[in-house]
């Protein structure tokens, strides 16, 4: 029988050029086929030639460019993979960076199997996550624009006795009168800056929640919408940042790809574990971590979170009352008995939060089949002495939580 040909394809990817090393099968070393100019025609061209007569496999570091060129090329039927950069091996040696070099390491460690490859996001996800993720820039921009707004009142000894920026708050704003008329003109500046960061914000929030429901990814916001804490941004950024939470086989895969697993340096009989590794998605790390305060106290189920978890299946309805018990407990458990610090106590939670996640998104119904109606109170006699079994629960929680 034939030995089947195959060849390992390399690509150094950027915006102008794309750079093109081949690997062969054994231990050859990789050859350097050359940079081309990064439009799809002089590639294609180029990946022709190396593809006749071989099985051929392709990878590309992900990067700014995007997944446009792995789209083309499975549409061509080639396979091909995007690699994660901060898991490509590099050795400790090497002081030398180049095109050539990075192309030429990419079909190696192709060849070799070292590499890691990323969930490439359908064009449904990828969408949504620049949506949610423009927010978070403006949010960031908001949160800058008013610390520069409070220092720049410092300076002139001026404070406001009461909550920040409500309308009383932007109504005293307005008021202020300062000597010189730049100093009007700076603070001018920075208060519009201000408005105009909210409102921003406010905007690209209404956004996500107008195109929502056209989403394939709208039933899982609605699940996980509901644990306490996570509510529709949230849930969006961890829809749209995971995608389909059962491509991890366990939980424990999820709480390691969001960096939440504790980190270790053990060797021999000394074992030592350290603070969470902080890898992977950032973003949901950070939803994590503060979804999980909410938690720190016990209280009854709100009315609000009893809509939400009307909207929701049976299953994953029990999932989040199960979160709330166990959570509630935990961050207890943590702070008092074993007196840890509120923040390492509240990471801890975060991490079994994302657990909770995880069994969400492993149920086929997500939401319920039939959303809950208003009934008529004209209609309606009121029966105090039964409950039904969804009531004990909620009220069994409440009971829990204070």
């Amino acid at each position: 029988m034939p030995q089947i040909k195959i060849r390992y394809v390399g690509l150094d990817v950027h915006k102008d050029t794309i750079s093109i090393a081949v690997a062969e099968i054994g231990r050859s070393e990789p050859r350097f086929i050359g940079k081309f100019p990064s439009d799809w025609a002089s590639l294609h061209k180029q990946i022709k030639k190396l593809a006749e007569g071989y099985s051929f496999k392709i990878c590309y570091e992900a990067g700014p460019t995007g997944y446009g060129l792995y789209r083309r090329l499975i549409q061509e039927g080639y396979d091909c993979i995007v690699v994660a950069p901060s898991k490509i091996p590099a050795r400790p040696g090497d002081r030398v960076k180049n095109d050539r070099r990075d192309a030429i390491q990419l079909a190696r460690c192709l060849r070799a199997g070292d590499l890691t490859a990323i969930q490439v996001p359908d064009p449904d996800t990828e969408a949504l996550r620049d949506l949610e993720r423009n927010r978070e820039a403006a949010k960031r921009a908001e949160v800058a624009a008013k610390n520069q707004l409070g220092k720049f009142l410092l300076r002139y000894e001026i404070q406001y006795e009461g909550s920040l920026w409500t309308q009383k708050h932007f109504v005293w704003l307005r008021g202020l009168k300062f000597p010189k008329e730049a100093q009007t003109a700076a603070f001018m500046d920075c208060l519009e800056t201000v408005e105009a960061a909210i409102a921003r914000v406010n905007r690209l929030t209404a956004e996500i929640e107008r195109l929502l429901p056209q989403s394939s990814h709208a039933p899982l916001v609605t699940a996980v919408k509901a644990l306490r804490g996570i509510q529709t941004v949230s849930a969006v950024v961890i829809a749209a940042e995971i995608g389909d939470l059962r491509r991890f086989p366990t939980a424990e895969r999820f709480m390691a790809y969001v960096g939440l697993c504790p980190s270790e340096n053990s060797s021999g009989g000394r074992l030592r574990k350290g603070s969470i590794t902080k890898t992977g998605n950032h973003r949901v790390r950070r939803i994590l971590v503060e979804s999980a305060w909410h938690y720190r106290t016990r209280r009854p189920v709100s009315q609000e979170l009893r809509k939400r978890l009307d909207a929701v299946s049976p299953e994953v309805r029990q999932i989040a009352l199960n979160a709330i018990r166990r959570l509630q407990s935990k961050f207890e458990r943590l702070q008092i008995e074993k007196n840890k610090n509120s923040r390492v106590a509240v990471v801890a939670v975060a991490r079994e939060l994302a657990g909770f996640i995880w069994a969400i998104g492993q149920q086929e119904n997500l939401v319920a089949s039939q959303p809950p109606s208003t009934p008529n109170p004209s209609q309606t006699q009121p029966r105090p002495e039964h409950k039904s079994k969804q009531s004990r629960e909620l009220a069994g929680t409440s009971t829990e939580s204070g």
